[in-house]
């Protein structure tokens, strides 16, 4: 077994009130990285905006709010990366479509999407299975942004 090799697996049911649980979860895991060479404290902080933007978009749009469908994540380090899945029963869309946001005005959405985008290296979501999935990768290489 690779022993810097680390997995989590979460399954929660399709409620914002776990938000912060998994939120806190990621904060630990960056916490806990001693061999990353950046400044931890601000990956912390990124890596629980990334988790609760990904799973409010899968609680509110992918899922539809929907109290009978889960929420499943994956959060891991392969090799030099963070990676990070999350996966929604819902029907899918093009995160290629999403627009940038209107910052200026009023408008909503696609807000979640940019910052993932800006602070993840790679961005993909694709279906797999009856479902979704998002997955986010980002290097811990030393001397990489953060």
């Amino acid at each position: 077994m690779d022993k810097n090799r680390i997995e989590i697996d979460i399954k929660i049911p399709n409620q914002t009130r776990y938000l912060s649980l998994i939120g806190k979860i990621g904060e630990e895991l960056a916490n806990g990285l001693d061999e990353y060479g950046g400044n931890r404290i601000t990956l912390a902080y990124y890596i629980n905006l990334v988790l609760t933007e990904s799973v409010i978009n899968t609680i509110t749009h992918a899922n539809a709010r929907d109290p009978d469908k889960m929420v499943h994540l994956s959060i891991g380090i392969e090799q030099d990366e963070l990676v990070i899945r999350v996966f929604d029963e819902g029907e899918g869309f093009d995160i290629n479509e999403v627009p940038t946001p209107d910052f200026e005005g009023l408008a909503e959405g696609g807000r979640g999407v940019f910052l993932i985008r800006s602070i993840m290296d790679t961005v993909q979501y694709q279906k797999r299975g009856d479902g979704n999935v998002l997955e986010m990768r980002k290097s811990l290489v030393k001397g990489t942004k953060y």
